[in-house]
C-alpha cells in the first residue's frame, strides 16, 4: 500500500491564503503598471507644407496660399491636393496651434455652394470678421466644435479660401494674417 502525501496547508483554499495571493498578484501588476512608459501626446512627422504647396502651385497653375512666418510653437500637420465635393480639386494645409486646436487652409477654384457647405460641415453663418484686409464670412457649427472663415470669390477661375477647424475665431484670423502666396 502506498501512502498519500500530506496536503500542504497552503492548498486548503482558506480566505487568508486567497487574500495573500491577491496581494502578491496586485503588487506585481502595480509594479508592471509603474514601469510601463506613458505617452502624453502623439505627434506625427513634421510636414513640409511649403514643398507640397510649391508642387501643387506648379501642377495646378493656381495662386494658392500657405501660412508663412508662423511662430515656432505652431506645427504643420498636413498638406495635400485632393478631389473634394463636386469633384473640385482642393488644396489643403493643416496647422496645430499652441493651444492644441487645429486650423486648416482649404482652397479651390470656382467653389460651389455644396463645396463650402461640406468644408464648413453645414455650419450656420454667424457674421463677418476683418482680417488681413479681407472681410471673411464667419461660420460656427453647434454641437461639434468647428469654426470657419470663408473668403468666397465668385468670378470665373477665382480661388475661394476657407479657414476651418477647432481653432477659435482669433486663431483662424491669426492664420489669415499670415497667409501668403506660394512662391
Amino acid at each position: 500500500m502506498s501512502q498519500t502525501p500530506a496536503k500542504s496547508h497552503y492548498s486548503s483554499g482558506s480566505v487568508p491564503n486567497m487574500v495573500r495571493s491577491l496581494l502578491v498578484i496586485g503588487a506585481l501588476m502595480g509594479l508592471i503598471w509603474f514601469m510601463t512608459p506613458r505617452v502624453n501626446s502623439i505627434g506625427g512627422p513634421v510636414v513640409d507644407v511649403h514643398a507640397t504647396a510649391v508642387d501643387v502651385a506648379e501642377q495646378s497653375g493656381w495662386p494658392i496660399s500657405e501660412a508663412v512666418d508662423l511662430p515656432k510653437d505652431w506645427k504643420t500637420t498636413s498638406a495635400r491636393y485632393v478631389r473634394g465635393t463636386d469633384g473640385l480639386m482642393t488644396w489643403h494645409a493643416g496647422y496645430q496651434a499652441p493651444s492644441g486646436n487645429y486650423v486648416a487652409v482649404e482652397q479651390t477654384r470656382d467653389a460651389t455652394r455644396a463645396w463650402v457647405e461640406a468644408q464648413t460641415n453645414r455650419a450656420r453663418r454667424v457674421g463677418e470678421l476683418e482680417a488681413a484686409g479681407t472681410t471673411w464670412v464667419k461660420y460656427e457649427r453647434g454641437g461639434k466644435v468647428q469654426n470657419s472663415l470663408v473668403d468666397r470669390r465668385t468670378g470665373s477661375g477665382e480661388l475661394t479660401t476657407l479657414l476651418t477647424g477647432t481653432g477659435t475665431f482669433e486663431e483662424l484670423a491669426f492664420v489669415a494674417e499670415h497667409l501668403g502666396p506660394v512662391t
